[in-house]
C-alpha cells in the first residue's frame, strides 16, 4: 500500500524559519441580506376559519330609499328593509422551504469548531427566506381570483385594492403631495363608509421624491413618527390626520424617474382591514425528517395562510404616480 500526502504549499500562505502560515477566518460571516419587509409585520395575524376562510362584509345598513323615508305624519306606513350583508371568504396557501444537513460536513464543522453556529443561522435563514417570500407575495402574489384560485401564491393585496376599483393616477406635471392629499379626502369624504386610512406604503424611491418636492416647493421637512418594529418613517398631514409613509422595498416601480416614463406605486391602506388568516400558527413551522440513505438531517418549514383586503373597494386607494 503506498501513503500519498498532500504537499503543505498548496494550503499554507508562507512557509519560512520559525513560521508556518495557514488559513484562519473570522468566526463571524457579515451579513446585510435583506429579509423582511414592513408590510408583513405590521399587517393583522387572525386565525382561519377553515379552507377558504370565510366571513360576512357589511355593504350598507338597509336600503336607503326604501326603509329609511320620510312620510306623512297622520299616515305613517313603513317600507321593512333589511341589512345588506355579503359573504366572503379566502382560500388558504401553502409556503415550503427546506434544507439539509450532510452528516460528513457536520461533523467536519464540530471538529474543526470554526463555525459551530452555522447549522443554527443557516435554519435560521431558510425561514427567513420563507418569509420573503411571503412577505413579497402580500403585496404582488400573482393569484387573480378569491372565489376560483388561478395559482398558488397569494392574491397580492396590491391586486386586491386595484381590482376593487379605486386607482388614481398622478400626471408627470402634477403635485405628488397634492395628489395624495385629495385622494385621501376624497376617501374620508366618502358618505356611505366610514373610512380613515392609517398609512402609505410605496417604494423608497418615491417617498424620496415626495420629500424632495416638499423641500423645493414650500421648504417643509416633514416630520417623522415610530411604528411597529422600531421603524423610525415620514408622516403626511392629511384630512385623516398624520399617516406614516412606509418605506417598502417589495413595492417595485418601473422606469426611470425623471424621464417621463416611471411609474410609482402608492397604496393607501386602511390597516385594521388587511388581515393575514393563518392556519394552526402565525409563524413558520419546521418539521424535522428522519435521516435519508445518505444520513442528511432534512428540515422542511412549512407556513399555511393567506392575505384578505376587506372592504377593497372603499377602505384602499392604489395611486400611480407618473414621473
Amino acid at each position: 500500500m503506498t501513503a500519498s500526502f498532500m504537499d503543505i504549499h498548496a494550503a499554507a500562505d508562507y512557509l519560512g524559519p520559525g513560521a508556518v502560515e495557514v488559513n484562519l477566518y473570522q468566526t463571524e460571516i457579515s451579513d446585510i441580506v435583506r429579509r423582511r419587509g414592513a408590510f408583513g409585520q405590521r399587517v393583522r395575524q387572525v386565525p382561519a376559519t377553515g379552507h377558504p376562510s370565510r366571513f360576512f362584509e357589511q355593504t350598507a345598513i338597509v336600503s336607503p330609499t326604501a326603509a329609511q323615508a320620510f312620510v306623512d305624519p297622520r299616515n305613517i306606513v313603513a317600507t321593512v328593509g333589511s341589512p345588506t350583508r355579503v359573504e366572503r371568504s379566502v382560500p388558504l396557501k401553502a409556503l415550503v422551504s427546506q434544507i439539509n444537513y450532510n452528516l460528513f460536513d457536520m461533523e467536519v464543522g464540530a471538529q474543526q469548531s470554526q463555525f459551530a453556529f452555522l447549522q443554527a443561522k443557516d435554519l435560521a435563514d431558510a425561514v427567513d427566506g420563507l418569509m420573503r417570500t411571503h412577505d413579497v407575495a402580500l403585496w404582488n402574489g400573482n393569484d387573480t381570483s378569491l372565489s376560483a384560485p388561478t395559482t398558488t401564491q397569494y392574491y397580492g393585496a396590491a391586486g386586491q385594492i386595484v381590482a376593487g376599483g379605486n386607482v388614481a393616477t398622478i400626471a408627470t406635471t402634477d403635485s405628488i403631495v397634492d395628489g395624495l392629499k385629495a385622494t385621501i379626502a376624497s376617501m374620508v369624504a366618502n358618505s356611505s363608509f366610514e373610512v380613515k386610512p392609517t398609512a402609505i406604503y410605496a417604494n423608497p424611491v418615491l417617498l424620496d421624491l415626495i420629500d424632495r418636492e416638499l423641500k423645493q416647493e414650500f421648504n417643509v421637512v416633514l416630520s417623522t413618527t415610530e411604528v411597529a418594529g422600531g421603524l423610525t418613517v415620514k408622516t403626511l398631514s392629511t384630512q385623516a390626520g398624520d399617516l406614516p409613509l412606509i418605506p417598502e422595498w417589495a413595492l417595485s416601480y418601473t422606469g426611470t424617474p425623471g424621464s417621463g416614463n416611471a411609474v410609482l406605486p402608492a397604496y393607501i391602506v386602511t390597516e385594521s382591514l388587511i388581515e393575514y388568516h393563518w392556519l394552526t400558527d402565525a409563524n413558520p413551522r419546521v418539521f424535522q425528517l428522519g435521516a435519508t440513505g445518505s444520513l442528511a438531517h432534512q428540515m422542511v418549514i412549512v407556513k399555511f395562510g393567506a392575505v384578505i383586503v376587506k372592504s377593497a373597494s372603499a377602505a384602499h386607494y392604489a395611486v400611480q404616480v407618473h414621473r
